[in-house]
């Protein structure tokens, strides 16, 4: 799984092997086994996840936004809303070039449809925030919205660090031509997301795990095969 997954640390790579066989195993063993059989050691470190609001299951979503350029070196605006509670990715939506009031509350729109709609909703202090027409759009959904602290990211931490995650673990290793094309790549990585990845916050499981909108389905370690998402970024165990 390492060298398939060179990105993997120890406690994620202890998580999938017990998502996907039901086997218990210490990241102090992976890591010991990994010191014995592969090149490069990894440290395991990294930042842990504030936890907060939990008892605001499913009515606290948070949204943000963040740019990227396609391969023309054309900007493109990528808004994602995701669920506080279960950390689960609601949606994304792309809009080339800036973005306007309109424009944003036709991103927000989009990127929950189907989705349900929150009782809560918690912003930064960008300016595209205050726009006329993203507070008049909020009001018609009856969406009461949640300022951050200013001035503290760790006060908006978890759409933060996927924004992160998002950034160091795919769109950093891919290229995009337009928006269209994008949005199919941000979709595939929210599908991965929600439905496979393991999450150290949520004790190994996936969002729709913790959700309870998926069951775990174990593999028998002598008898699986490598499942391949987001175009060969990562690879991870399932039944043959």
């Amino acid at each position: 799984m390492k060298r398939r997954n060179p990105r993997f640390g120890c406690p994620r790579i202890a998580q999938q092997i017990s998502k996907a066989f039901g086997i218990e195993i210490d990241k102090g063993v992976v890591r010991r086994v990994l010191a014995k059989h592969y090149r490069l050691e990894p440290d395991g470190s990294g930042p842990s996840w504030l936890t907060f609001i939990g008892h605001m299951k499913d009515s606290l979503w948070s949204v943000d936004l963040f740019r990227c350029e396609s391969i023309t070196l054309k900007s493109h605006w990528v808004l994602v809303v995701m669920d506080q509670f279960t950390r689960r990715l609601i949606g994304f939506d792309v809009h080339a070039g800036d973005v306007d009031g309109t424009a944003l509350c036709r991103m927000f729109n989009k990127a929950i449809s189907g989705m349900g709609i929150p009782k809560h909703l918690s912003t930064d202090h960008d300016p595209l925030f205050e726009y006329h027409r993203w507070q008049a759009n909020l009001r018609i959904l009856d969406v009461e919205e949640i300022k951050t602290v200013p001035h503290t990211p760790v006060s908006h931490p978890f759409v933060e660090r996927l924004i992160g995650t998002l950034r160091r673990e795919f769109l950093d290793h891919l290229l995009f031509w337009n928006s269209r094309d994008l949005d199919r790549k941000l979709e595939e990585f929210r599908e991965y997301y929600n439905d496979y990845r393991v999450h150290t916050s949520l004790d190994g499981d996936t969002p729709m795990e913790f959700s309870g909108d998926a069951v775990i389905n174990r593999t028998d370690r002598h008898q699986f095969r490598w499942h391949i998402h987001c175009r060969g970024l990562f690879q991870l165990p399932i039944a043959a």
